[in-house]
């Protein structure tokens, strides 16, 4: 069944807020075996909704309305709604109970004469009772079309939508969609797509598809089947065949596990302490470290020594190596990963320095990285072009110091 997902509300149209609810209700319907083939964006204008809400029922089988359900005049999207679908309109007199409710619960005591128009409902229609606010979910069902409306702040969709709506969205598709990730770091979108080009040409169920990110691609294999033990075994041999491919790029096959949070696991495992010494970054890459909890036991301090002085001082780089190659090199990086380790007293310390722009100079083309890891006694140093604005060399350069750190620690124990 195909879903599409209208979103209701001018503020998302001019940017002032991200609409969050249409990715997590696609990851939902996704899991639940729907299709879902469009995002709709339309502001509070009667006519464009009218519009909007007509053709996605049109193409689709469910539409998802999120918005516009509040008190106020520009609130409309279950008024047009209605209209489109050929329903009529009354208070029920449960939902003005519900919600006069709420209000005590909340002790709010002037209420306006407006907050009765949320008790207003398309007869027929069923009602979903909001925990959370005072605007109710719906139901709109008519020659074989589905809406389904839901207010527009997350803290009241999500839990309405996985409590309420989904039950009911789950009676319409008995497949179900079981899907898994594989996460790469190291090799580029293309690249990656190339090494599997033969699977994709060939895919059936499951299917692959990549999704680049900043240094990383992630790969989703996804399997439409009875249950999920099915999709289970489906998967699983695709996701075999990828980390075979791929060996040491792969990082996570977890859907919610990052790369710093397989960096602090691997020195968790093995008992291994880190610092980082960073120039470029600024302490970009101690930042994700210290995203993962319970990660003070094993990363230990982060120097940010943007100038040669610092670079001196706090790592003891040798004056004679920035004079002689300069403070983005491979010497300079180098030093600046063992000096990190010993000024720590840490088994490992990575390094980053380079130049981000924004415009080339004289010395160094800008996106010109080195990335250097100390790891008990070894040092490992990587050259890097990194493309893109400021920003973007920076972040590229976070996620390749952070992989070059697991790659080292995964390579230590050949050596152990």
């Amino acid at each position: 069944m195909v879903v599409e997902i209208l979103a209701v509300g001018t503020e998302l149209l001019l940017g002032n807020i991200a609409n969050t609810n249409a990715q997590y209700l696609s990851r939902r319907c996704a899991a639940l075996g729907f299709s879902v083939y469009r995002h709709t964006v339309v502001g509070d204008n009667e006519g464009r909704m009218t519009e909007s809400i007509r053709q996605a029922l049109d193409r689709s089988d469910v539409v998802i309305l999120t918005g516009g359900l509040g008190p106020t005049e520009d609130d409309m999207t279950k008024e047009v709604c209605a209209k489109v679908m050929g329903f009529s309109l009354e208070e029920d007199t449960r939902t003005r109970k519900r919600i006069s409710g709420y209000f005590k619960s909340v002790r709010r005591k002037n209420v306006t004469e407006n907050n009765w128009k949320q008790a207003v409902v398309p007869v027929g229609a069923q009602v979903l009772d909001n925990d959370n606010g005072t605007a109710p979910g719906l139901i709109l069902e008519k020659n074989g079309k589905t809406a389904i409306l839901l207010p527009g702040p997350p803290n009241e969709l999500i839990p309405l939508f996985s409590q309420k709506a989904e039950p009911y969205l789950r009676t319409l598709q008995p497949d179900t969609l079981y899907s898994k990730m594989v996460k790469v770091c190291g090799i580029g979108e293309s690249r990656a797509e190339t090494m599997i080009l033969d699977l994709i040409d060939s895919q059936t169920n499951p299917t692959i598809a990549t999704y680049a990110k900043t240094g990383e691609v992630h790969l989703r294999i996804t399997a439409r089947a009875a249950d999920e033990e099915e999709g289970k075994s489906l998967v699983k041999p695709v996701v075999k065949e990828l980390r075979k491919r791929f060996g040491i790029h792969v990082y996570s096959t977890k859907e919610a596990e990052e790369l710093e949070d397989v960096v602090i696991k691997l020195m968790r495992k093995r008992g291994l302490t880190a610092a980082t010494a960073e120039s470029m970054t600024g302490g970009l890459v101690a930042g994700r470290l210290v995203n993962v909890a319970g990660a003070s036991e094993y990363f230990k301090e982060g120097f940010v020594t943007y100038s040669n002085k610092a670079k001196r001082k706090a790592l003891g780089v040798k004056k004679e190596t920035l004079k002689a190659h300069g403070a983005v090199s491979e010497e300079t990086a180098r030093e600046m990963a063992e000096g990190g380790a010993l000024a720590a007293g840490t088994d490992a310390c990575v390094a980053v320095t380079g130049f981000a722009g924004p415009e080339d100079s004289q010395e160094e083309p800008r996106g010109l990285t080195y990335i250097s890891c100390y790891l008990k006694g070894r040092v490992s140093v990587r050259e890097f072009h990194f493309t893109g604005n400021r920003r973007k060399i920076r972040e590229q350069a976070v996620v390749q110091a952070l992989d070059l750190l697991r790659r080292c620690i995964l390579e230590q124990d050949k050596h152990e």
